[in-house]
Order: structure tokens, then C-alpha cells, then sequence
């Protein structure tokens, strides 16, 4: 069987300005960067906010497993089917970060003939948006410790306290010998690097600078958004933005193209969007507002995923994108495989080809809490089933009898992997209709005005099923300073691992009754949100013990092997 990538290279390639004209742009409204990549110019941006918008359509997905589900694959492969039955389409999907490129997931562009091109460079450097992320983010720390180095007043009239400074850098890798360091540390003829201070390194898709570029409306916002960052507090003890040390203005500087989406193409010819990309579990998940109200004004439809699961993509899709940038889903695909719901049901990862009705009715609950989470928000829902070859007959009508007898939802069996857009046709004629239909009725989880504990008790119990929340007497404190400065009204969202509806990834399938232990929460200020530590979740991920990175290489030729 052909690989990802030997299929993304047989695969024809058109050049940007024809796919671009199919979705109605014109060369004037392209800035390209190469054959087969453009960036959409900020003019155009401008205008298509004035046009009429489509239908958005959310992909999401189970708890992932190590058996695999396919969201990135079935997204792509949606779109590919919507344009394929007439309904005119536009993909817009996350950046993929060289965090899991090189660790455990591998790359993030689909699979198969379900894939966006070119895919090598999607994987890897792009267009420099993650590049142009990581350095306006390490120029704040870098304003942060000259200003301490020289104890510079901030606009609070006082320095910086070293011993308070929130502020760390990022690096777009895992890499777990950085996350704490120490850093001004002074060379042996005693030049003054002064002060010395414990610090460390996040990912950067955990970056606020990340969510703030996918949340924010344009440049302007952007600017404001920037400026409201928290990065710690002055030897007074008032806390410090980075408007306060002049930080703003060259942050955006380094960031204006990167707020300028990038359109590519799918294998068959589809326009998609890639724009932005901060992780799920340690971030909101989603690709950027701009991104997504482009694609909404240039198609009749409008396919998006969220990362991970439904319990943590889709959540804050609903109750942080949507409510900060005013959209509403029309329809959510949840994805799953016979092979994913069996390992949810228990089954090991040897025991995944053989048919096992029992496993596969425990793991079915997975997709029945999904489906009635993402119900609960007011959006009709279909299940994707993602065919395999070790799938039997009888398993996939036990999975699509269950979604039509017990939960009420629409299940279709996909084969777009290997068919291409005709195998995934019946799930673009069901999304279709249901969005036609117009019955969605679109709700956030909960109102603005609910106590920042409550909103994080409600995500827990709601969408987890748990008990409910243990808050560390640290969070208790941080909260209670968050409402009192203010910081009351914003959502919430949690870093929590995305292998299980609990803090603690080994436990699959749907349990409930659990306690959510929330160890800390920072706010996020220029982002618009709060966020939860939940168990041992870090932003700074480290590579597992055979990363991918291992399997790349390039060829004789100078082609890029092993990137799947």
C-alpha cells in the first residue's frame, strides 16, 4: 500500500491562482508564496467580512486512540464530497505544529487520497506563521529581561520584579529539557547578565500570542489584543502588560502577514484555508476566526475540524470560538472507527482485528456521550465511520444501528481514504440536508455572567460527567483575583489530556463520577479567556521514546521521506 506522501507527490498539482479563481478570487487577491501556496491579501480579508457567509459545518471526533480515527482525513474529505455533489466548499484547518510532526502523531495534512498539498511543506516550515508566532513571542521575554537587566520603569511608573514574571518563551517543538531553565546567568569574567531567574519554555501553539492571533478580528485587534498580555508584576505588586513596556507595536510588526490565512488545495482540487493552530489540549483548537469567515463568505459551505476529542476541540470551538467571534455551526460530524470504539471498550491494541461484539457495544458509550455533548450545544449531529480493512460487516451495522436506534443521529459508513471524494458522498448528502434543514439552535455551554469556578464546574459535569471539581487552594486564589480585577465574564479552557473524559489518560470509554482536579489557572487577558491545568497536563510536551522524527529523511533526489 502506498504511503501518504507517495500519494501526495502522484497526485496533480494546480497552480494556486485556478483554484483560487474556482472559489471566485482573482490574482489581484492573492499574495504567493511559490506555485502552489498563497496567502489571501489583506484587502481581500477586508472585503469578504461584507459578503454574505455559508453554512459551517463542525468535524469533530471520539477520544483519540492509538488505534486512530481520522478527523484531519474525513474534514478534508467532506469538503472534497460537498464540492463533489455540487454544494460549492472551502476546507479551513489548523496549521500543523512540528511538535507532533516529529513526536507521536505524525503529520496533520489527511491521508490517502483525503489530503491537502503540498503536503511536506504544510508539515513543516509553511508559509513562516509559526516562525513569525515564536518570535514576536520571544521578543516580549526579550523586552521583559532588558527591562529588568536595566530596571526600567514600566508605564506603572515602577520596574519589574523578577520574582514575578509569568512571561515564558517558546520553542515549536517538544522538548521537555527546557521546561524549566534558568536564565541571566552571569560567564565566568563576569560579564552582567543580570538578573538571574527560574524561567522555562512552552510550545509554541500553547502560546497566547497563538490564540490571540486566531481569535483576533484584523490588525487593529490584534494591537489591542497583544498589549493586554499579562507578563507579570512591578516591585509595587501591580501587574504589568506588554502595552506597559512598549511591547505592542513590535509584536504586530512581526506578525502582519502572518494574520493573513494561506490557501492550498486538497488531492482533488479542493480550495482550502490552513490558517493558525494552538493545540486542544493546552489551548482552544480551533484554526483562526479570519480564516474561518473567509472560507464562510467565499463557499456555500464552510467544513472545519476541532483538535482532538469532542470533550476538548468542540467545547471551546462552541464556548470560546463561536462566542468570541459570533458564529454558530450548522451541522457537527463526530468521527470514529470500529477500531477506536473497541480499544475504548478495552481491548488492546493486538486484540483490534478480531470481532468482538461485546468490546465494541462497551465502546460504543464513547460515541453516545460525544454525540449528546455536542447535541446539548443545539447542533444536529452525524457520525462519520471511518472504514478499515479489519472491519467486519456485522460491526459496522451494530455501530450505525446503534447511532439511528439509540441515539437518533445519522451514521454513514467512509471510505474517502482510499475512494476519494465518492467515498465519502453519502455523509455530504446527510450534512447537506440536515443543514438545509436548518435546525440547529446554537447555545454556549453556559452565560457570560456565571462564576469563573461554576463555568469550569459546568464544563466538568456537562461534557466530562464528573463528580465535579477539586480546585487546589492556589486556584481558589487565582480565581477570586481574576473575578475582582474584572476577568469575570470571560470563558473558560481546559488543559486537560485528550485521551479520556478524565485528568488521567489510561481511563477510556465514558466514565463518570469522577473528580476533576484543577492544580492551577492563569488568565489570559489577550486571548479572552481563563485557563485550567487540569492533572498533569504541561505546555511544553517532550518526544516519546521512538518519535517520529526518526522515520524522516530525504532522498537522493532531495525529496522528503518518511513524513506521514
Amino acid at each position: 500500500m502506498a504511503s501518504d506522501i507517495e500519494i501526495a507527490r502522484a497526485a496533480p498539482l494546480h497552480p494556486i491562482s485556478v483554484i483560487a479563481a474556482n472559489i471566485g478570487l482573482d490574482p489581484a487577491d492573492l499574495v504567493p508564496h511559490g506555485h502552489h501556496v498563497a496567502k489571501l491579501a489583506a484587502t481581500t480579508l477586508a472585503r469578504l467580512r461584507s459578503q454574505p457567509t455559508g453554512k459551517l459545518v463542525l468535524v469533530t471526533a471520539i477520544n483519540p486512540t492509538p488505534a486512530g480515527e481520522g478527523k484531519t482525513t474525513t474534514t478534508i474529505g467532506l469538503g472534497d464530497a460537498l464540492n463533489r455533489i455540487g454544494r460549492r466548499t472551502v476546507i479551513a484547518l489548523r496549521e500543523p505544529s512540528l511538535g507532533p510532526v516529529f513526536g507521536r502523531k505524525g503529520g496533520a495534512t489527511g491521508g490517502g487520497q483525503s489530503q491537502v498539498l503540498p503536503m511536506d511543506k504544510i508539515n513543516l516550515h509553511f508559509t513562516g506563521d509559526f516562525h513569525a508566532i515564536t518570535s514576536a513571542h520571544n521578543l516580549l521575554a526579550a523586552l521583559i529581561d532588558n527591562a529588568l537587566h536595566y530596571r526600567l520603569p514600566t508605564a506603572t511608573g515602577v520596574p519589574l520584579d523578577a520574582r514575578h514574571v509569568t512571561w515564558r518563551r517558546v520553542l515549536d517543538m517538544n522538548d521537555r529539557a527546557l521546561r524549566q531553565i534558568a536564565t541571566g546567568l552571569s560567564s565566568g569574567s563576569g560579564a552582567g547578565n543580570a538578573p538571574a531567574r527560574a524561567t522555562g519554555f512552552d510550545i509554541t501553539v500553547a502560546s497566547e500570542i497563538m490564540a490571540i492571533l486566531c481569535l483576533a478580528d484584523d490588525l487593529a485587534d490584534l494591537q489591542i489584543r497583544l498589549a493586554r498580555i499579562r507578563i507579570g508584576r512591578d516591585e509595587a505588586g501591580t501587574f504589568v502588560t506588554a502595552g506597559d513596556i512598549g511591547a505592542a507595536g513590535a509584536m504586530t510588526a512581526l506578525l502582519v502577514e502572518a494574520m493573513q490565512p494561506n490557501l492550498v488545495q486538497t488531492i482533488a482540487g479542493s480550495a482550502a484555508l490552513i490558517h493558525g493552530g494552538p493545540f486542544a489540549n493546552i489551548a482552544h483548537g480551533c484554526n483562526s476566526v479570519v480564516a474561518t469567515r473567509a472560507a464562510l463568505a467565499l463557499g456555500e459551505f464552510t467544513v472545519t475540524e476541532a483538535g482532538f476529542g469532542a470533550d476538548l476541540g468542540a467545547e471551546k470551538f462552541c464556548n470560546i470560538k463561536c462566542r468570541s467571534a459570533g458564529l454558530a455551526p450548522d451541522v457537527a460530524v463526530i468521527v470514529a472507527t470500529v477500531r477506536a470504539l473497541k480499544y475504548h471498550g478495552g481491548a488492546t491494541l493486538g486484540e483490534l482485528g478480531a470481532e468482538n461484539p461485546a468490546v465494541l457495544a462497551a465502546g460504543l458509550a464513547n460515541l453516545s456521550r460525544h454525540v449528546e455533548n455536542m447535541a446539548g450545544f443545539g447542533i444536529p449531529v452525524v457520525v462519520a465511520l471511518n472504514v478499515f480493512t479489519s472491519d467486519t460487516a456485522a460491526e459496522h451495522a451494530m455501530v450505525i444501528d446503534h447511532c439511528r436506534d439509540v441515539l437518533g443521529v445519522p451514521a454513514h459508513l467512509c471510505r474517502h481514504w482510499g475512494e476519494g471524494p465518492a467515498g465519502a458522498e453519502a455523509l455530504a448528502q446527510s450534512v447537506a440536508a440536515l443543514a438545509d434543514a436548518g435546525t440547529a439552535a446554537f447555545r454556549p455551554l453556559y452565560g457570560d455572567n456565571l462564576p469563573l469556578a461554576d463555568k469550569l464546574r459546568t464544563v466538568a459535569q456537562k461534557i466530562y460527567r464528573a463528580a465535579d471539581i477539586a480546585l487546589s487552594q492556589a486556584a481558589v486564589r487565582q480565581l477570586a483575583l481574576f473575578e475582582k480585577q474584572g476577568f469575570g465574564a470571560l470563558p473558560v479552557c481546559m488543559a486537560k489530556t485528550p485521551y479520556s473524559f478524565t485528568a488521567d489518560e489510561t481511563i477510556r470509554g465514558a466514565t463518570t463520577g469522577h473528580q476533576l482536579s484543577i492544580r492551577e489557572v492563569r488568565l489570559s487577558a489577550g486571548a479572552g479567556f481563563v485557563v485550567a491545568l487540569c492533572g498533569a497536563i504541561n505546555t511544553m510536551p517532550g518526544l516519546p521514546k521512538q518519535p517520529a522524527a526518526n522515520r524522516i529523511g530525504v532522498d537522493a533526489s532531495g525529496m522528503i521521506t518518511g513524513l506521514d
